[in-house]
């Protein structure tokens, strides 16, 4: 089995895939306007709107209403993301920090209130775990 994406539902897709377009450098690949893939060289990020959550389960999932999930990203040097984003992100949840794990971790919330995980590994142990 392989890790392939994550979805994330909102009410807004246009509104989210542009932030994330912005947040990650990365762009964004449009199936239809309520379906956008983000990809990267792990995982997809895919935002969805709330018309396709019938196609799956009906009120299976709604948007803005997530509270456990933090959505992560690798970075080359968290620090140098962290003042790009400022006056973009409005809702940090942290700056830089050094986690006891080894990585130096970036928390903020995506538009719909997501949390979100920039992290640079800093320590030998974190930097031999993500070595590229």
């Amino acid at each position: 089995m392989d890790f392939v994406s994550i979805r994330i539902i909102t009410g807004d897709v246009a509104r989210l895939v542009e932030f994330y377009e912005r947040a990650t450098g990365a762009r964004a690949t449009w199936a239809t306007e309520d379906f956008a893939e983000l990809r990267t060289a792990g995982a997809t990020l895919v935002i969805a709107g709330t018309r396709t959550v019938p196609l799956f389960a009906p009120g299976s999932a709604r948007p803005g209403d997530n509270h456990s999930v933090i959505t992560e990203f690798l970075v080359d040097d968290v620090d140098r993301v962290h003042q790009n984003l400022t006056g973009f992100v409005t809702d940090f949840v942290n700056e830089p920090t050094t986690m006891p794990w080894g990585n130096r971790s970036l928390l903020f919330r995506d538009p719909d209130g997501n949390l979100v995980n920039f992290f640079t590994p800093v320590t030998s142990a974190a930097i031999a775990k993500f070595a590229r």
